[in-house]
Order: C-alpha cells, then structure tokens, then sequence
C-alpha cells in the first residue's frame, strides 16, 4: 500500500509493508525540485535514517531495477 500527497514544495509518497512478518516500518519519499530523499524508522537506533538522491541518481536506480547485472553508464 501505498499514499501520495501534494504539499507546497513536494510530492510526499508514503510505502507500507503490508506483507509477511517481519514487517519493516513505512518509507517515505519527498520528490522537491532538486532532491529526492528517502526516510525509515530505525528502531534500532531510535532514529529516523535519510538518503538524499540527486533527480539523475533517481533516474538510473529506476533503470536499474530493471536491468540485468553488469555496469552501466546513463545518457547525458
């Protein structure tokens, strides 16, 4: 599952695990402008881990979920 939401200056999706046990705790995305970034829950650390991706390093993870193993240079 699953949310999208439209705020003033992103695009806020929200991921779910809703399958087996272990369950992991909800992803979320904001997609700005310049910047994408990714935050989790951390119950380990008591903390909230974020990644920030550039829009291009977005681009080639998409692409490369899709791709077989081997490397790989984007388009410029």
């Amino acid at each position: 599952m699953f949310t999208i939401e439209h705020e003033f200056d992103a695009t806020v999706i929200t991921l779910v695990d809703e399958g087996s046990a272990p369950l992991r705790e909800d992803v979320t995305v904001q997609a700005f402008a310049g910047e994408i970034t990714f935050e989790q829950w951390d119950p380990r650390t008591d903390r909230v881990s974020k990644i920030t991706l550039s829009p291009d390093q977005l681009r080639d993870l998409t692409a490369a979920l899709n791709l077989p193993e081997g490397i790989y240079r984007s388009a410029p």
